[in-house]
């Protein structure tokens, strides 16, 4: 099958497409500061309340699952292999669940995940209330999520340049970003609070309850209909279709391979924060808290500022710089032994990585068409699948070196990875 039968505006490397031709017009009467201005079209509205709601759910079930896991293991190499688990879906059926969203009708995919989403939740809410909770119980549920997620995220994704003209969909990339890392900086420490005042199988009912929202919200939005993938041919045939695009399309090949740079190189510096509050800044477990909040502020006010400033020129460089900054600051970061100094750089690293994010996943949209934007999108999924592998990276070198000297080795590639990217791409000084 000839991949590029309808694209031949994009055959030529580094030239971008067009955004579809049916995404969503500006409401007339609806007045927003500019950076909120893609919210004034109710259907993309619509997807971002949801993603307040789900991103909430997602929280309260990551800090709920960890507490149970160690509170009926005892053992931390339990807990870290649960939270390790929920990754292995996305890294094996993401690319599955991005031919899914190219196959099947987006409103109808995104719906029933969320359906199956609030199923399970409530189901397994239930065996916790009535004292069923097993270690079996807790690995089935982790996978059950995980496949869920890996077909909801691609198709979430790839829906939003519909619901926006072109001029707005770096802000909706943006704000989609900004609303969660706003539930990234309250929702972990609500969830701690939660537990101890009504326990964790009703956060798990509220984690349902947030599905419910999600669900709601989807149900009323309308979602324009897209140019499919062939459904006459085999989900394995529309999977090689999609990586023989993404491999052909040098734009598309340079920001997938370019995105496992931070998923593996710098942002496991997270699972190092506890050596770095305990032994390198000496601030304990309260400055541990306020050290892990840092990036997720810096998230905020990145994904902002780029929804402030709205669409932008040679977004391929931008995109780079975010990269080659993140390099930076995270090099800065390890040295640090100052407490105020290290927080910084950590909202400075949050504010690079949403930058580089956002752009990353704006020009994705736009480069690609309608019908093969779920399989881009769930090829560019698979990278979230590898942060395990990098977080034990990251702790490996850390014990064999120290963790100081672990994040300046990762810094240091991630500023050389960059580096060349921009010095060897010439597609990425283009776009």
């Amino acid at each position: 099958m000839n991949v590029f039968r309808k694209v031949s505006t994009i055959d030529a490397p580094g030239a971008v497409a067009a955004a579809p031709a049916k995404a969503a017009v500006q409401q007339p009467g609806v007045r927003l500061p500019s950076t909120f201005s893609s919210l004034r079209h109710r259907d993309y509205r619509l997807l971002w309340i949801g993603t307040l709601f789900s991103s909430s759910g997602q929280w309260i079930q990551q800090v709920s699952l960890s507490w149970l896991t160690y509170q009926i293991t005892g053992s931390p190499f339990l807990l870290g292999a649960v939270n390790g688990l929920r990754s292995v879906p996305l890294l094996l059926l993401a690319p599955i669940g991005g031919v899914a969203a190219d196959r099947m009708e987006r409103k109808s995919l995104m719906f029933g995940t969320q359906v199956f989403l609030m199923a399970i939740t409530a189901a397994f809410a239930t065996i916790i209330a009535t004292g069923n909770a097993h270690l079996w119980n807790i690995i089935g549920f982790s996978l059950l999520t995980g496949v869920a997620w890996a077909f909801n995220m691609p198709v979430r994704q790839s829906t939003v340049a519909n619901l926006v003209p072109r001029e707005d969909l770096l802000n909706a990339v943006a704000l989609n970003s900004a609303g969660f890392n706003v539930t990234r900086i309250i929702g972990p420490s609500a969830a701690g609070l939660m537990i101890a005042a009504i326990g964790v199988a009703t956060n798990f009912y509220l984690q349902s309850l947030a599905y419910v929202g999600v669900a709601a919200m989807i149900w009323q939005m309308h979602v324009p209909s897209t140019e499919r993938a062939a459904a006459d041919t085999s989900v394995r045939e529309n999977l090689v279709e999609g990586a023989r695009y993404v491999w052909r399309h040098a734009t598309l090949r340079t920001q997938i391979t370019l995105a496992l740079v931070p998923v593996v190189l710098a942002l496991p510096y997270v699972s190092l924060m506890p050596i770095f509050a305990k032994d390198v800044l000496h601030v304990g477990a309260g400055g541990f808290g306020v050290l892990m909040a840092a990036p997720g502020l810096g998230a905020v006010i990145g994904t902002l500022t780029i929804a402030t400033v709205g669409d932008v020129s040679r977004k391929g460089l931008v995109l780079v710089a975010s990269l080659m900054a993140l390099g930076v600051v995270l090099i800065l970061f390890s040295q640090s032994t100052s407490f105020p100094l290290s927080l910084f750089l950590l909202v400075m690293m949050g504010a690079c990585q949403m930058g580089y994010m956002a752009m990353n996943q704006t020009l994705l949209q736009l480069t690609t068409p309608d019908e093969f934007r779920g399989r881009v999108m769930g090829l560019y999924m698979i990278n979230q699948g590898l942060l395990p592998l990098g977080s034990l990276l990251a702790g490996t070198m850390a014990d064999i070196w120290s963790a100081p000297t672990a994040l300046l080795a990762m810094g240091c590639a991630v500023l050389l990875l960059s580096t060349s990217a921009l010095a060897f791409s010439p597609v990425m000084r283009r776009v």
